[in-house]
């Protein structure tokens, strides 16, 4: 009985171990988490930035379309839905008609298509709207557009600026050629407007002459330049200033930069002003120089030279300055040893200063040679013995 026991007992144990372990063995691991690659792929999307718009009788309009997206690379079609009879519709890609283009939803860039709408030249004035369909191998989709027609469209203007963003030195004038036109039904006296900033003058001109206002035709266009002059001590940087049209209820505003350039300028000097001084025949004598820039723009790499006269020897310390910040200045020291033959008198010498990037600049300096007073006292004294020479000389034949 016993015996028949233990092994009820260990048959107990054994199916609860199973029960209890069953579940165990049996689960199976959660599904991961949804990522961008098993997600549902992005469905073909058709838009513009402006689907509603207004013309005016007569007007044809062209709309900016983008298509992005699809579940793969594919070609999609295009056509128009319900456009009003007589209308006609074009779809142009790349400068030329199309009727269908790829589009990649891998990639950055949306696929754009433009499509230009043409309503009679008799159409009444109305609202009207339509659909454009792009239907790819897998994917389509479909946008809603409407277009409304009046008899006269409300003023309006727009100031199209070819180079917004021009570079120029100080002392330049920055010409900016921007178009003006009057998108209305309605003529125009726009009134041009400019806040310069500091540092600068901003002018219109028109045909060359200045102008503070002009007249514009509905529905015309008028070339003319806007001109910035800054003043000579303006420093270098981006300067952004906005001009400003206006006529009526309308107008446009448009924002220019002028880019100053740093410009160096570079002098050779002496530090009392004064480009002269002396030097003995066969002695080297030091002179200083002053490098001086007043420009906006730091210059580099100053190589000295100078153009002394024949036999003469000129050296500098330092030959080479590495560059003379701007606003300030820099001293060289320039050795002028004349030949020992040279005569006394005036001498000039050019001393010449070569940027890395720019154009010389020189400073003629006159140089007073004088002889050693040796020579003097010599000369002196052969006079001398000469003058007591010929005295004898009279003395003794003379008496004879």
């Amino acid at each position: 009985m016993r015996r028949i026991s233990i092994i009820a007992l260990l048959t107990a144990l054994v199916v609860f171990l199973c029960a209890v372990g069953a579940p165990t063995a049996l689960a199976q691991p959660d599904p991961p988490p949804a990522t961008p690659q098993n997600a549902a792929s992005q469905s073909l999307t058709l838009f513009t930035t402006y689907p509603a718009q207004e013309i005016a009788i007569g007007e044809d309009i062209t709309l900016d379309l983008k298509l992005r997206g699809g579940s793969a690379l594919q070609m999609v079609r295009m056509s128009v839905q319900d456009l009003p009879k007589d209308w006609t519709a074009t779809f142009r890609g790349g400068g030329k008609v199309i009727q269908a283009a790829y589009v990649d939803p891998q990639a950055k860039d949306d696929t754009t298509v433009q499509l230009s709408i043409q309503p009679p030249k008799e159409v009444a004035a109305n609202t009207y709207r339509f659909s454009v369909l792009a239907t790819g191998e897998k994917d389509s989709t479909q946008l809603p557009l409407e277009l409304t027609v009046k008899e006269k469209l409300p003023p309006s203007l727009t100031f199209d600026v070819e180079l917004p963003t021009i570079q120029g030195a100080p002392d330049s004038t920055f010409t900016y050629n921007a178009t003006l036109k009057n998108e209305g039904d309605e003529d125009l006296t726009v009134n041009l407007l400019a806040k310069a900033p500091q540092g600068f003058q901003v002018s219109f001109k028109l045909a060359g002459q200045d102008v503070t206002s002009i007249p514009l035709p509905a529905n015309q266009s008028k070339s003319l330049s806007v001109e910035a002059k800054a003043f000579d001590q303006v420093q270098a940087g981006p300067y952004q200033f906005d001009v400003q049209a206006e006529g009526g209820q309308a107008q446009a505003v448009t924002t220019l930069v002028a880019d100053v350039l740093g410009q160096s300028n570079l002098t050779v000097s002496a530090p009392d002003g004064r480009l002269s001084g002396q030097a003995y025949a066969g002695n080297e004598t030091p002179f200083k120089l002053i490098l001086q820039n007043t420009g906006s723009a730091p210059v580099r790499n100053i190589k000295l030279s100078a153009s002394p006269p024949s036999g003469w020897s000129v050296t500098f310390e330092p030959e080479q300055v590495p560059d003379v910040p701007s606003g300030q200045q820099v001293e060289v020291t320039a050795n002028v040893k004349p030949t020992d033959q040279a005569v006394a008198g005036d001498y000039m010498v050019t001393m010449t200063a070569q940027p890395q990037d720019g154009a010389s600049k020189s400073a003629d300096f006159r140089i007073t040679v004088l002889t050693s007073t040796l020579w003097g006292i010599v000369g002196v004294g052969l006079i001398a013995v000469a003058v007591v020479v010929v005295g004898l000389a009279v003395m003794r034949f003379g008496r004879r």
